[in-house]
């Protein structure tokens, strides 16, 4: 079975919020992938600090590749950004996120039922002065409906989503505090 992390469902309807005169433009980096995820096996953990993964069934693509147009939809309609362009673009962007995916695996050993983890670094950096702005460790747990890859992949789902929303919530937190006026 192949799975993806957008769950199927059409994208919400809610019209993007309103972006501020002058709010930056943000160029999104394809997310990097930590050790052990630049790969579409679907990773599972028993007991830590093993690692074991399902035999059939498979991301579509690799996480960090799948994750990418999630991150994307959340920060366009964030109404934090002029523009949101996935790199690499041909416009220049004030400011770029940089992401790596450092964890996502179905955990079964901490809680019953089992538990979905997923923990992204992000780092917001200015283009033009080429400094880091703010960086942020989110580390989501989600409880899978059911204990095999079809429910880590549910949870994941959901994790993805609240993943995506609270990346673009950031991103808008530091846009309040430093950026708008500066692009």
């Amino acid at each position: 079975a192949f799975y993806g992390l957008d769950d199927g469902a059409p994208p919400p309807a809610a019209t993007p919020a309103p972006v501020p005169a002058g709010a930056p433009s943000l160029l999104l980096s394809m997310p990097r992938a930590g050790a052990g995820l630049d790969t579409r096996l679907i990773a599972y953990q028993r007991t830590p600090p093993r690692t074991e993964f399902y035999a059939r069934s498979e991301w579509l693509d690799t996480p960090p590749r799948l994750l990418a147009p999630l991150l994307l939809r959340a920060l366009d309609t964030s109404g934090a950004f002029s523009a949101v362009l996935m790199a690499p673009a041909a416009t220049p962007a004030r400011w770029r996120l940089d992401t790596e995916l450092l964890r996502l695996q179905q955990d079964f050993g901490a809680t019953a039922p089992s538990q979905l983890r997923l923990t992204l670094r992000a780092a917001l950096v200015d283009t033009t002065s080429r400094r880091v702005l703010a960086t942020r460790e989110f580390d989501l747990r989600e409880p899978a409906p059911s204990d095999d890859a079809a429910g880590g992949v549910a949870a994941a789902q959901v994790a993805a989503q609240r993943l995506g929303r609270e990346v673009a919530g950031f991103c808008a937190e530091v846009v309040r505090r430093d950026g708008v006026g500066r692009d």
